[in-house]
């Protein structure tokens, strides 16, 4: 998720500025999606495995059956959380809706079930948050990272993602598929580094998640609040493994 240098911009664009508002509204929201779903954006958010790590030192995890446990977390862990709350966080801050917005947030962290899938969260969360203040820019922005400040909202990377978007007027859809290409983007790649795909294969398994990231997305813009949150015991359980592991290569 690619670098700034010198300072911010200022406010997104405005109102109505979506791809509804003609001329290069819609591009430019294109190329929002595409800086903040960069593996350079240092958000740290590539520094984490998503679990998959725990996996490999379990030996619960081949090549072979990578792919699959990739689609597994989309479906039953990330479209059911972290899509969901990205969704709700994105309208919520283009309504201008603080309740709505810190409910979802800590929602979402309190369906990290471990301490280091809340840290990895909110690390890279607020990092998201700082960055894309001075990049995007926005009274959204502005107004959510008030709310981080004031201890209200823990700053999970999925609401705050929302919330970037939303600034600079990226249509929630369009929102949701960059932040779940981006986590397969990541996982994948931490993939890569455990050895368990090379790079001609892991183009093959993204392009193969693209049906899957078409559903998930689908699901988590009809989600309500009380629907967030995902069940997957095994995921958790590999988590807790890994947060104790003597030797890491990733935050999670």
């Amino acid at each position: 998720m690619s670098g700034v240098a010198g300072p911010g911009p200022g406010p997104g664009p405005g109102p109505g500025s979506g791809p509804e508002g003609g001329g290069g509204a819609g591009l430019d929201a294109l190329l929002v999606s595409l800086q903040l779903t960069d593996s350079a954006f240092p958000s740290g958010f590539y520094t984490l495995s998503h679990g998959l790590e725990g996996y490999a030192q379990a030996k619960a995890v081949t090549a072979d059956t990578m792919p699959a446990l990739l689609v597994d977390l989309l479906r039953h862990s990330v479209g059911p959380a972290d899509a969901t709350a990205l969704a709700l966080a994105h309208r919520a801050a283009a309504a201008g809706d603080r309740e709505l917005l810190v409910e979802t947030d800590q929602r979402l962290h309190a369906t990290k079930l471990n301490r280091e899938l809340r840290l990895a969260a909110t690390r890279t969360g607020r990092q998201l948050l700082d960055i894309a203040r001075e990049s995007v820019g926005g009274e959204p922005l502005e107004r959510y990272a008030a709310l981080v400040a004031d201890k209200r909202a823990p700053g999970c990377q999925a609401v705050a993602a929302g919330v970037a978007y939303a600034s600079a007027a990226v249509p929630v859809e369009q929102a949701v598929a960059s932040d779940l290409f981006a986590f397969c983007t990541s996982f994948v790649g931490a993939a890569l580094r455990l050895r368990l795909t090379d790079h001609r294969r892991a183009q093959v398994v993204l392009r193969a998640a693209a049906p899957v990231i078409r559903e998930v997305v689908a699901a988590a813009l009809v989600r309500e609040l009380a629907d967030l949150g995902g069940c997957v015991p095994i995921a958790d359980a590999m988590s807790g493994r890994h947060e104790r592991a003597e030797a890491r290569l990733f935050a999670s």
